[in-house]
Formats: C-alpha cells, structure tokens, sequence
C-alpha cells in the first residue's frame, strides 16, 4: 500500500476517533491507544516505521514549544518549588526505584539499560490528565503544577536517559561525570533556548505577515532543539525555553490578525503531531510482542505488571514523603482547606499518566541495544497502564476527594474583563472632545464595549468619499477603544496579577473583535 495512502489513513482515523472521544467524554490519547491497537489487526495495512534517530527530533520539539507558549508563566514561577520536586527528584526517584525492580527481575540485565528503562518511563505527559480536569473541572493550581511537571521532567528524564545510553554502548558510568554533565547540559539548554526566543520575538517584531511568521514560528523549536541537541546540551530545555519567552512576548508584538492565525496553525500541528504519535503506539504493540516470541506470556505479564506498579507506587511514595516540606501543595491548600490537602495529593499521584516521550525515547533506542525489545514492550505497557486505567479513572478520582468543579480560579478573568471594560470606558471618554461628530458611535460603545458595526466594517466601491471617511474614522476610534482594553489587560499580566493563560483568552477575543472591524 502505498504511504501516502496510509498516512491520509491513519490522519482520517485520528480524526474520527477523536470525535468519537468527544462525545463519549473520555480523554482522546486513550481512545487514540485503544484504535491504534485495533488498527494493527486490520489486514493489508503496513507498519509504519520511522527511524529511530528521528523520533525524538520530529515529535518532541514543536510539542514542547507549543505547550511552553501556552504555558503561564508568573503561575510556573509561583509553583516552582512543588514543580521542581515533581520534574527532579521524583524522576531521579522513579529512575532508580525502577531500574533496581528490571535489575533484579529481567535475568541478565545490566545496570545500565536498567536505568534507561528507568529513564524513559519516568516522565509524565499531562495531555490526558489536564483534558480530563478541564472538562471535569479542578483547582487550576493542580493543572499548572502538573503541566509545568510535563514540561520540565521531559529535561531530566532525556538527559538521564542519555547517560545511561552512553554507558551501554561505552561500557562506563561514572556518577559525578553524569552530575556534572546534568548541570551544563540543563543551563546551557537553558541559555540556547532563551536566546532563540528572543530573536524570534524580534523578528516578529518587524514582519506584518502572518502566514510568514507562522512559518518561522514552526523551524524556532528545531533552530532551539538542534544545536542544542548537537552540542549535547539539553534540547527538550532549548525548546521549552524558547517557547516560554515566545509566549510571552507575543502579546505585543504580534499583530491581532497574526496571534489568530498563528493559535489556529499551531493548534492543527500539535493535534496532528500528538494524534499520529498516540496511534502509533497502539499499533506497535503486535509488532514489539512478535519480537519477544522467547519470552512466555506469563513472564512479559508479570514484568509488564511489576514495572508499571513500580513507576505508580514510586510516584505515591515521592508525593507522600514531600508532601511534609514546607511550600508543598498539601500545605498551601490546607491552609484554607484542610479537608481537601490529602484529596490533592491523591489526584497529583493518580494523574502521573505516561505518553509520547516514553514512546519516543523507547525507539529512539539504537538498535542492537541490550533488551530493546523487552524495554519497548515494557514502555508500552507502563503507558497502557497509566494512560487507559488511570485516565479512565481520573473523572472518578477527583469526584470521590471532591476537588471536581471546585475551580474558583475565574476570578482573575472577571476581574481582568472589568479592568478591559474600564479602559475602554475612560477611552471613549477621552476621545469624545476629540471627535464630535461621532457620538451615536462613542454612545454605542459605551453601552456596550463589544458592539460591532459590522456594516461599516466592509469595502463598498459605491460608497461617497464623506462614507469613506466615516468609516475609517470609526474604526479608527474603535481601535483606539480595542487598544486601550488590551493595553490595560497587558499591563495587569506584566504586574502578575493574572496569568498569561488569562490574557491570551481576552486577547483573543479583542484580535477576533478588530479583525472584524477592519473586516
């Protein structure tokens, strides 16, 4: 069959299935796994195989930077203690717990390739877990803590998992080299990737042509992830840097018309790039268990089964123990809800799901590495078992702790929407001396700030010069009125008193109400 051909296949069948996952309210990784593995058994469809170099440089880049630009910033900051507990210690944590379970379990198996096996399995994909809380409805802290986790953890668990890669095939390990090595590799990814978003900023800056930036903003995570990558520096932290600073500056140098187009473009990327890659997965699974024929399926079950329970006792473990130090997530909220801090915890441990950087690390193994089938088989089966059941389960969880629909986290965006109301008040009060002879349109505005003219908002050839300039007169003034909202809601994200989270949700709707103003 040609490729092409199953591509358009496997494109269509991520699209229905994600509807499907819509309607039915489950999380769409699962169902993208549950289709990938029926999608195996079709006859006649091919496997796909992708070199194993290339996984991590096609897939991880852009999905890193697009959910760094999406990710608030002053809510990562005020959550980095929890955050760094989570993204640092609980990998090296679940890294060793699991690489001293396959030690012991799997006849054989070095040091090593244990450790890889640990690597690969610890870091967290928030995709399913923050689906199902957006739709269920969680403290909006519990969502950040967990995306900021899945954005960092990636960090220590790739350049973990490098190390080990390194001593399998070199043969040596040495702890301090490796320590050392973590630290250059994770600042000077760090500086790679803030350097990278700050030049792309600029030259947004001077470009007034969306579909050109939107293409440049698609090569920025791979000019961040590449050298970076290269100079073996920690690439995941380049490219998530640079999207953190990509973020936020696009409020002000990004035209409205480029911020539409460019949430639109990447919106399509991401849910491409994450769909393929969770379809993938469930059709890899025959392929990986046709290789480990050697093996009895009581011993790949009972390995399967005691991984897994390894990467979810650790993760209750870790959270438990941290729980007690000052500035925890159990602490903050028992100190104005004590009868919800041990529920967070419970929901924080329940929601470690694992995903496409386990996948992706897993074959991006070299081949011929020690036990690369079974390590697949067991990546996948961690990820089967955490993504399926718990995030099936995590609707149930959050109800039976009571933190579901508990989301009083609202209160920002109404208070920024009352600041942007006011300031486009006080601006039409400014500009009414300054244009008189447009009250019914000053009045109009002030009745109501989202009031749009749409007939003056179109290009009429047989409309006289004094209509002309009626028309660009009013929407200069409603500009005027759009600039001063935005500018007032900016202001109240550069004072960290709303998230950039909030911003972009007002942002968006001045870009759509100017757009259709200038038509």
């Amino acid at each position: 069959m040609d490729p092409l051909i199953v591509v358009l296949f496997l494109l269509v069948a991520v699209a229905i299935l994600v509807e499907v996952a819509d309607r039915v309210g489950t999380p769409y990784p699962v169902l993208l796994v549950l289709g990938g593995l029926v999608l195996a058994g079709v006859p006649g469809l091919p496997r796909i195989e992708v070199e194993p170099e290339l996984i991590l440089v096609v897939f991880l880049p852009p999905l890193l930077f697009g959910a760094a630009w999406a990710t608030p910033l002053r809510d990562l900051k005020a959550n980095l203690g929890p955050i760094a507990r989570l993204s640092i210690g609980l990998v090296l944590f679940t890294i060793v717990v699991v690489a001293a379970v396959a030690h012991a379990l799997v006849p054989g198996l070095d040091w090593a390739p244990a450790f890889a096996l640990g690597a690969i399995v610890s870091p967290t994909d928030a995709l399913a877990a923050t689906t199902v809380f957006r739709r269920v409805g969680a403290p909006e802290r519990i969502v950040t803590i967990l995306e900021g986790e899945s954005l960092l953890n990636d960090a220590t668990a790739l350049v973990a998992y490098r190390s080990a890669v390194i001593a399998t095939v070199g043969g040596s390990f040495v702890l301090a080299s490796a320590a050392a090595g973590f630290l250059v590799a994770g600042v000077g990814g760090l500086v790679i990737g803030l350097v990278v978003g700050r030049a792309f900023s600029e030259i947004v800056r001077q470009l007034e042509n969306p579909p050109v930036e939107v293409a440049i903003s698609l090569v920025v995570p791979y000019v961040a992830y590449l050298p970076a990558d290269q100079l073996g520096l920690s690439g995941v932290l380049a490219a998530v840097s640079a999207g953190l600073v990509a973020g936020r500056y696009s409020a002000t140098v990004q035209t409205p018309e480029s911020r539409v187009f460019a949430q639109g473009a990447w919106g399509i990327v991401v849910f491409v790039l994450n769909g393929f890659a969770f379809i993938l997965l469930g059709m890899e699974l025959p392929a990986i268990l046709a290789d480990l024929s050697s093996r009895s399926p009581g011993q790949l079950v009972g390995l399967a089964a005691a991984v897994s329970g390894t990467v979810i006792a650790a993760r209750f473990v870790w959270i438990y123990v941290v729980s007690f130090l000052p500035g925890s997530l159990r602490r903050e909220i028992a100190r104005t809800d004590p009868a919800l801090a041990w529920g967070s915890l419970i929901v924080v441990s329940w929601a470690g799901l694992r995903g496409v950087v386990s996948l992706a690390a897993a074959l991006a193994l070299p081949a011929g590495f020690p036990e690369r089938d079974l390590i697949l088989f067991l990546t996948f089966a961690v990820i089967l078992v955490t993504l399926v059941g718990q995030g099936l389960t995590l609707p149930y969880v959050l109800r039976r702790t009571g933190l579901a629909a508990r989301d009083a986290d609202r209160a920002e965006e109404t208070m920024a929407r009352g600041r942007a109301n006011t300031a486009g008040l006080a601006e039409v009060d400014r500009l009414r001396p300054l244009w008189p002879t447009h009250q019914p349109l000053l009045d109009r505005l002030e009745e109501s700030l989202r009031d749009r003219d749409r007939h003056l908002a179109t290009e009429d050839p047989a409309e006289t010069e004094e209509r002309r300039r009626e028309r660009l007169e009013h929407e200069e003034i409603q500009r005027y009125v759009i600039g001063a909202q935005r500018a007032a809601v900016i202001e109240l994200r550069d004072r960290g008193q709303i998230n950039d989270e909030v911003l972009r949700t007002i942002e968006r709707e001045l870009d759509l109400e100017q757009l259709r103003m200038e038509g």
